[in-house]
């Protein structure tokens, strides 16, 4: 009987209302169309909207901050990632140099194009794994 309280709504926020329920990466909470991952000190079955709101909140913040740069038009983004700023075009990434990591923020889209181009012609070579002796 359990498994029948969910989905629970936990009110409105930002006139939107906001659910928390249970998916198949563990519980979430889901606010104007959109999913947050809830930590596990949190419990799906008792969180209350004034704790869910702050989650809501700080995980939209992360992902704003995330980005560097977007050009609408041709759907590419600069993003930063945890190894520096890369590229982004549909759901290919593109790494960048260090030199042009360094100046992520002021790459022009024909630069952008042309970073994807050279990297579409000649892929990075990924190095073979060493096998470890057992």
């Amino acid at each position: 009987m359990e498994l029948f309280k969910l989905p629970r709504t936990l009110g409105e926020f930002e006139n939107e209302e906001v659910t928390v329920n249970i998916g198949r990466f563990g519980p979430f909470i889901a606010h104007d169309k959109k999913f947050y991952s809830l930590n596990k000190e949190y419990d799906p079955y008792s969180i209350t909207l004034e704790e869910a709101i702050p989650i809501v909140k700080e995980k939209r913040q992360a992902k704003e901050e995330r980005t560097i740069k977007i050009f609408e038009k041709e759907k590419i983004q600069i993003l930063r990632g945890p190894y520096g700023p890369y590229i982004k075009q549909g759901l290919r990434n593109y790494k960048l140099t260090k030199e042009q990591q360094e100046r992520a923020a002021d790459l022009s889209i024909e630069e952008v194009k042309q970073i994807i181009e050279e990297l579409k012609a000649n892929p990075p070579k990924k190095s073979a794994r060493k096998k470890k002796n057992s």
